[in-house]
């Protein structure tokens, strides 16, 4: 075969959108890498630009972005970036969204409601991607509605860590805000090797970020209470369980989310005497505004870049969670 030249060496290229470049910083330094530049702009009349000032022809291609306020702008962005990496050649292409965007709106409660969620998956996938990387994910199901590889990673292990290194277990009892959180909420009961309690509570479909917290399945009474979610938005979940637990006889509030929205009020509703401390990572941006000194991040790109280096050496991701993922 005179003249074809055959070689296995792959390109590792990491490319970041503007919404939380720090994070994408975090992982190139995880990883030893640097990230490509990408000249990006947003023109008058709100269109968006992204070209990449680095050949990328032939790559094994990760297109970081954070889908934090204006989340539409950033999606687009990142869809641009993604067919501008198709268009350079990029031989795979994985869009990495710790946070995913319209996770929430992942079926139907009602009739002529939209799947968002699964137009964001055919949105990725039309743009070129052929791979999605998230961060715990709102439903486990928006695995499925890309058609093709997702790596589902979970932040648990770093919030655990944090908890059992701050927290006495001897005295907690893990909460779940909602019903639809109790399998998480029971998996780190199972792993903490502590008691479970839940929250029901009613939500108006009707009035959006408004719930009424009905009653407390569980003993939470001279207890401390770990208050286990993956996102939190306004904060009024978290506020209402807070204050309902407290009222049952809690002697301390501790709340573990992974993705930290914070849409006002959020600061101020968690800024309370009912909640001793509130820990997240940074998947999502957290400016000035959106600290105070009972808030504790977690940084994620530790574990983002180990799943970004399995997944290019072609490893295992799975392994990662001891089989869980």
């Amino acid at each position: 075969m005179t003249g074809v030249k055959v070689s296995n060496e792959k390109q590792l290229v990491l490319v970041s959108g503007r919404a939380h470049p720090k994070l994408a910083e975090d992982i190139a330094q995880e990883l030893n890498a640097e990230l490509v530049h990408t000249d990006a702009r947003t023109f008058a009349n709100g269109e968006i630009y992204a070209r990449f000032d680095e050949s990328v022809r032939g790559c094994d291609a990760f297109v970081i972005q954070s889908h934090t306020q204006p989340i539409n702008e950033w999606l687009m962005e990142q869809l641009i970036m993604v067919d501008a990496m198709k268009r350079a050649s990029a031989k795979r292409i994985t869009v990495v969204s710790p946070f995913y965007p319209y996770a929430r709106q992942d079926k139907k409660g009602r009739g002529r409601e939209p799947i968002s969620a699964r137009l964001v998956a055919d949105l990725y996938k039309a743009a070129g991607a052929d791979r999605i990387m998230s961060v715990d994910l709102h439903a486990a199901q928006i695995q499925g509605f890309f058609d093709g590889p997702v790596d589902h990673l979970f932040a648990m292990p770093v919030l655990m860590e944090h908890v059992r290194n701050k927290l006495d277990l001897s005295s907690l009892t893990v909460v779940s805000p909602d019903m639809g959180r109790v399998r998480v909420a029971d998996i780190w009961s199972d792993k903490l090797g502590v008691p479970l309690a839940i929250i029901h509570k009613r939500r108006d479909p009707l009035v959006p970020n408004q719930v009424s917290v009905h009653e407390i399945v569980g003993e939470v009474e001279g207890r401390v209470c770990l208050l286990v979610d993956d996102l939190i938005d306004t904060g009024r979940t978290i506020r209402k369980a807070a204050d309902a637990l407290k009222a049952n006889g809690a002697t301390g509030v501790v709340v573990a989310a992974t993705h930290a929205v914070f849409s006002p009020p959020a600061v101020e509703l968690l800024d309370t005497p009912n909640i001793d401390s509130v820990v997240v990572t940074d998947t999502l941006p957290l400016p000035p505004g959106k600290r105070w000194e009972k808030l504790t991040i977690l940084p994620i790109a530790p574990l983002i870049a180990r799943a970004i280096h399995e997944v290019f050496d072609d490893g295992s991701v799975t392994s990662m969670f001891d089989g869980a993922a």
